[in-house]
């Protein structure tokens, strides 16, 4: 009997595991949608062909290096994918029934890597409409295959930094990656826009600020709901079981707790722009949004409903002073990636320790100087080698005409536009 239920409970947790990684996945089209529609017209089949190719990309990087380097699972997930019922029952008899790993390691594998093609997708965006299509691939490859693994080893992996420490010893804790993979996707973004510079037109000879609106906000619009409903499988899949009292309860919590810090990012960066613009401005909502999510990523599990919602609230309006912030700074970022994922993702991991007793502010101000400074330091070498080797930048007419028809000779919308 006790064997059936656990086989019961083995099956009900690995489901949950794959349809949270599915969901996962579907951010992949919200990403897309967004930086679609908050990139120019001319530009939109060059961000589509990265959203995709990068998943693409990050699939067979994460199974031929990155698992292994983060887990130790083997080249290719040698055995990984073999099941063996009689030992995972040996093992669960020696460790407990019911104890922390129930479900197949081939679907923690499809949740990883998932994870980290979402990493990949916060830079896409905020090197857009300038950079060379190739020359992000390639980065891709060292990021999904080597520089995000290495930084997860140290976090979710479990082993140690440079042989010296592991970062949950120093009461660092990141549920689901407000660190790990937003505050990592940003920091590797920013060492590349800072390499890249800003897009022609941006600023003008005396430093004036030039707004280049998204050409289609329904598809950055819809995008944003999609991300908004990934986001379930995220936050609530780092439960990692579902198959008991407790750990349901945990995962009913962690979604009402996503739900709650989106809707209030969304409201206090759409009454920050009020009282700063006069106006209200869609595109500061739909980062404040998922600027609620990223905060609440760091620690869904034990925060209130109310606690959730004025962490979201407090994120919903950083995020706005960050993206003014940034530019001007003339750091060029298109979407507000930088912002959304990476400040507000370093003020998710500070609020960790206000609800987690078991997280101390030295350990999580460890791990983010330990997270930034190697996807950072490790992001631009790769970018400056990039430079120096195929270049990374178009050149500026090829900007000017958009990159649709210079990297991928076509146009996303052949009817309305006029290709040269």
């Amino acid at each position: 009997m006790e064997n059936q239920i656990f086989e019961l409970q083995y099956a009900i947790d690995t489901f949950y595991f794959l349809v949270c990684g599915a969901l996962v996945m579907w951010m992949a089209a919200g990403f897309s949608l967004l930086e679609s529609g908050l990139v120019r017209t001319k530009n939109t089949v060059e961000i589509l062909t990265k959203n995709i190719a990068l998943y693409a990309v990050a699939c067979v990087m994460y199974l031929a290096t990155g698992y292994a380097v983060m887990y130790g699972g083997g080249w290719f997930l040698q055995g990984i994918e073999v099941f063996d019922l009689g030992q995972v029952l040996a093992d669960s008899a020696q460790n407990g029934f019911g104890g922390d790993s129930v479900y197949s390691n081939a679907s923690d594998f499809f949740f990883q890597v998932v994870f980290v093609a979402t990493a990949m997708s916060i830079v896409s965006g905020a090197v857009a409409e300038r950079m060379k299509l190739w020359a992000f691939l390639v980065f891709a490859v060292f990021m999904t295959g080597l520089i995000y693994p290495i930084e997860g080893s140290w976090t979710w992996g479990g082993n140690d930094v440079f042989g010296m420490f592991n970062l949950g010893d120093l009461g660092f804790s990141d549920f689901a990656g407000s660190g790990i993979v937003h505050l990592a996707g940003a920091a590797a973004a920013l060492a590349g826009v800072l390499l890249l510079g800003a897009r022609k037109g941006k600023y003008t000879k005396d430093g004036q600020i030039i707004a280049i609106p998204g050409a289609n906000l329904p598809l950055a619009t819809l995008g944003t709901f999609i991300l908004w409903m990934g986001w379930f499988g995220f936050n609530g899949g780092s439960v990692l079981k579902l198959a008991d009292a407790a750990n349901a309860h945990s995962v009913a919590m962690v979604f009402l707790n996503t739900n709650a810090a989106a809707a209030a990012g969304l409201v206090g960066a759409l009454l920050t722009a009020r009282a700063l613009f006069g106006k209200a401005d869609l595109t500061m909502a739909l980062n404040g949004a998922l600027a609620g999510l990223v905060a609440i990523t760091a620690e869904p599990s034990t925060p209130s409903a109310l606690q959730a919602s004025l962490f979201g609230l407090l994120a919903g309006i950083i995020v706005v002073f960050s993206i003014l912030g940034m530019e001007r700074m003339k750091i060029d970022d298109p979407v507000g990636a930088i912002s959304v994922h990476g400040v507000v993702g370093l003020f998710g991991l500070l609020l960790v320790p206000v609800t987690n007793s078991s997280a101390s502010l030295v350990g999580q101000l460890a791990g983010i100087a330990t997270i930034f400074t190697w996807v950072f330091g490790a992001s631009l070498l790769v970018w400056f080698a990039l430079k120096l080797t195929m270049g990374i930048r178009v050149d500026a007419e090829e900007e000017y005409e958009g990159l649709d028809i210079g990297e991928c000779g076509m146009e996303a919308y052949p009817e309305f536009t006029s290709s040269t």
